[in-house]
């Protein structure tokens, strides 16, 4: 009977290691970018066993491929500009806006020979943008509060890949660029900044991290796992720049681009975590008032900016 019992305790013992072993492997589907101030977020791939769960990323060229997945079922987790978000939320995908993870991101580039120096004499160039991201919004809104719309200028669509290679080629004239991109084309000499597109009402872009409704809603321990994850890499990036720049340029990049490249890049897009319902809901009026974005009906920002995950796992970590 001893031998019974001891035998059924070790079952139950193995029996329970396996289930945590289980949960431990439990693992989170991301859709993230290829740009610098999205590492942190490529970042969380790599401390993952530490928070007790696995992150398989997925890289995307760009935002709206990220609400593809997500709309295909394939990711539980996404990383994108806000204007992705917005026009994937107003045409059917079962997101919450969860986090925001870097500020800014964006510049306007001109060829070096171009002449241009403001944004009123982008009327009459070729002006390359990638379409359907935060870029255009802001090109749109620019544009428009310097007195030109769309007509004005000839709208080259590029991907983000193709565009330094486009002004370089002076095939533009001008671009609305993300990081590090941007800053390469200055650094390399072809490129000059016309200006940081922050001076809309949307202000500084906040780029967002979106969670699947049914994540969100039914698997919501694994969700708060991820959020702290979420959160302790992006403070390791903010306080510990020597090991974001590292991380970016030599994993992400593969030493494509320079530590100049990296800093001059972060130091115009930030990591971050925070986001507000107000943010999200300006960047909608602006999309809506100039027409970027296909969106059936746009939607009400404090409907689906949900940011009590980043708040418990904030206060959890004694942050601000």
């Amino acid at each position: 009977m001893n031998k019974q019992l001891i035998a059924a305790a070790a079952m139950a013992v193995l029996a329970a290691g396996t289930s945590l072993n289980a949960a431990a492997q439990e693992t989170v589907r991301l859709g993230n970018l290829k740009f610098a101030h999205y590492g942190a977020v490529s970042y969380i791939k790599e401390i993952a066993p530490k928070c007790g769960i696995k992150v398989d990323e997925k890289v995307f060229p760009k935002g709206p491929d990220v609400m593809q997945g997500i709309l295909a079922g394939e990711l539980d987790v996404g990383t994108t500009a806000s204007e992705a978000a917005i026009s994937g939320r107003a045409n059917g995908a079962p997101i919450y806006v969860v986090a925001g993870f870097a500020k800014g991101g964006a510049r306007l580039v001109a060829g070096k020979d171009s002449g241009i120096k403001s944004v009123k004499d982008l009327k009459g160039k070729k002006v390359g943008v990638t379409r359907g991201g935060i870029h255009e919004v802001l090109l749109d809104a620019e544009l428009g509060q310097n007195g030109l719309t769309s007509k004005d200028v000839t709208i080259v669509y590029l991907a983000f890949a193709d565009l330094n290679q486009a002004l370089l080629g002076k095939n533009i004239d001008a671009m609305m660029q993300s990081e590090p991109q941007s800053s390469q084309a200055i650094n390399k000499g072809f490129g000059v900044e016309v200006m940081k597109p922050y001076d809309t009402p949307i202000g500084e872009p906040v780029r967002t991290m979106v969670m699947t409704e049914k994540f969100y809603k039914e698997k919501r321990p694994l969700a708060e796992k991820f959020m702290r994850c979420f959160l302790e890499a992006t403070k390791t990036f903010m306080d510990n720049k020597e090991t974001a720049e590292k991380y970016v340029r030599e994993v992400i990049f593969k030493n494509q681009i320079t530590k100049e490249d990296f800093y001059d890049a972060i130091g115009n897009s930030p990591y971050a975590y925070d986001i507000t319902a107000e943010h999200i809901q300006i960047t909608t009026d602006t999309m809506a008032k100039y027409g970027t974005g296909k969106m059936a009906k746009p939607p009400v920002a404090k409907d689906w900016v949900k940011t009590d995950l980043l708040e418990q796992a904030k206060k959890s970590m004694n942050l601000k």
